[in-house]
């Protein structure tokens, strides 16, 4: 039986710590710094990491809360020589800051919390340096989806603040390794489901409980520069991973849901993207008019479609291939997703849209001028008239056929006079994916696609006749899977496009405000084959299937 004034290890903690909070307020008052208990205190996590963790171990004092430009900073005393270096860095960076005194307790409470922010090399930049070993390391493990999801599976089972960090970079380098473009983390009811976008279709990795996906999801905004209490808003930010001398960056956006906070992490690697135009997919003979019209000194190029049809990566190849050292290139772009050499490139920003650039670039001299996207009719205006005054012009538009553009450029209340004199060449694109040439199996085609084999057939040009078989004789490839190409049937992707050259007959077209009807009656007798037509023949050549073709166009639309 313990004696009756015997106190237990709990209680003499407990009172060891009073003790020690009443020495800390002692100090508080003799220095005439404020108090504070650190362990009843909320910890702002943001502003924790702000201080990498070594240096806040080393000099006695975190970072525990952030409003405005004020820093609050926590220290066990003045006198370590280390407080000022800290304190200098802060204000370094632009910030007033508030000292605290706290006990090494609530220090210590407060630097627990670096356990959910572990991994992270530098915190206030963005730059997450994963190091060239470790990268090149999983990159040669996880060769499939079906390694990463054996992986991410293993490192799910383990802690949970490590787990997050490690989940990170595991989904990351696996992404980088297989080339998908997307991270996409979509918390549902009871579970978070992980899906990658590979050659443009999503593909389930692994589903994890919410518990999880608290930690991760503040662990990609921390990295992505986002704030971590806004719940309810939409967020945009972004960070790098650093593999050798490539950056490759990383654009996160975040969306509040029913279930929480959906993430997608856009992954913007150089080495993944051909800004060859031989490399697009267009023809001999499309490819032969691009390079013409890429000679001229001015005009437009417009290129169309919906988000995620290639539009931009397209651009970049006509700039690339118009770069020389005698040329004055200037984009205006949101974001800027690849950068080249001897190309100014802008983003557009708060007080800097594609309006404002362009209308800075033209002060600049350019004998180029790419703008990322037509929104409105002033940006509309100054492009066309940029193009009609010595300029060659490079833009998108959101519409779904290159014939679309003109009824969408009049609604926007292009002069209807000038149009035709300053558009060059209309485009339209769409993706698909190709068949990967290890695991294609030949098929003889199905009654429906024979049928539009024949109609296509019918309506092509004389020039893309001699080309095609006869039907009876038409070979076509179907997708089966293999690991080679993740068990997809398909390896990469190439366009399919609409072009419309802008001639006298389309000119004379414009004036008299036409429908899309009018503007390809105009443009048959170019011979250039439409989309469909341009898919079929890929089709015919074994290069991808019926079945991806229809799922980017409707093949039973005229």
């Amino acid at each position: 039986m313990p004696a009756p004034f015997a106190v237990n290890t709990k209680q003499l903690s407990e009172i060891n710590r009073l003790e020690e909070e009443g020495l800390t307020m002692a100090l508080s008052e003799k220095l005439g710094i404020p108090y504070t208990d650190l362990s009843i205190v909320p910890i702002n996590i943001e502003a924790l990491s702000y201080l990498p963790e070594k240096l806040a171990r080393a000099s006695g004092a975190a970072i525990f809360s952030e409003l405005g430009k004020k820093i609050s900073l926590a220290i066990l005393t003045p006198n370590n020589s280390r407080v000022k270096e800290v304190v200098k860095l802060i204000q370094d960076k632009g910030y007033y800051v508030a000292l605290h005194i706290s006990s090494k307790h609530g220090l210590e409470k407060a630097w627990e919390r670096y356990k959910e922010i572990s991994g992270t090399k530098e915190y206030v930049s963005g730059m997450v340096d994963i190091n060239t070993a470790e990268i090149e390391k999983v990159k040669q493990e996880i060769k499939s989806l079906a390694i990463l999801q054996t992986y991410v599976d293993k490192e799910l089972k383990g802690n949970k603040n490590q787990s997050a960090t490690k989940v990170l970079e595991i989904v990351l380098a696996g992404a980088l390794s297989i080339e998908a473009s997307d991270v996409h983390i979509e918390p549902e009811e009871t579970i978070v489901r992980l899906r990658l976008r590979l050659d443009g279709v999503l593909q389930n990795i692994v589903s994890f409980d919410h518990s999880i996906f608290k930690h991760l999801i503040s662990r990609i905004k921390l990295i992505s520069g986002l704030k971590l209490n806004i719940r309810t808003k939409a967020q945009d930010g972004r960070f790098t991973i650093r593999t050798g001398e490539t950056d490759i960056e990383i654009r996160t956006s975040i969306l509040p849901g029913n279930y929480g906070e959906g993430v997608v992490m856009r992954i913007l690697d150089p080495s993944t993207v051909s800004l060859d135009i031989e490399k697009l997919g267009m023809n001999e003979r499309v490819l032969s008019i691009m390079k013409k019209e890429l000679a001229r000194p001015n005009g437009m190029i417009l290129n169309t479609g919906p988000t995620g049809s290639g539009k931009t990566t397209t651009l970049y190849s006509f700039l690339k291939l118009a770069n020389h050292p005698d040329v004055k290139i200037i984009t205006i772009e949101d974001p800027i997703e690849y950068h080249l050499q001897g190309v100014t490139q802008t983003q557009v920003r708060k007080g800097y849209g594609f309006l404002e650039g362009l209308r800075a670039a033209l002060r600049q001299d350019p004998d180029i001028i790419m703008v990322g996207e037509i929104r409105d009719t002033e940006t509309a205006r100054i492009a066309i008239n940029s193009a009609l005054t010595g300029h060659l012009v490079f833009s998108t538009l959101h519409t779904n056929t290159a014939a679309g553009a003109i009824p969408r450029l009049l609604d926007l209340g292009v002069d209807i006079k000038v149009m035709g004199d300053a558009i060059n060449v209309l485009m339209a694109q769409r993706l698909v994916r190709i068949l990967c040439a290890k695991c294609k199996e030949p098929c003889p085609p199905s009654n429906e696609e024979l049928e539009i084999l024949k109609k296509v057939v019918s309506e092509i040009s004389e020039e893309y006749k001699k080309i095609i078989p006869p039907i009876n004789e038409i070979k076509i490839f179907k997708a089966k899977g293999c690991s080679l190409c993740n068990n997809t049937g398909y390896k990469g992707r190439m366009g399919i496009f609409d072009i419309i050259l802008v001639d006298e007959s389309v000119q004379q077209v414009i004036l008299m405000h036409p429908s899309e009807r009018e503007v390809w009656k105009a443009a048959k007798k170019q011979g250039i084959p439409r989309m469909k037509e341009d898919g079929v023949l890929k089709i015919v050549a074994g290069t991808t299937d019926f079945l991806e073709l229809s799922r980017v166009i409707d093949l039973e639309k005229d």
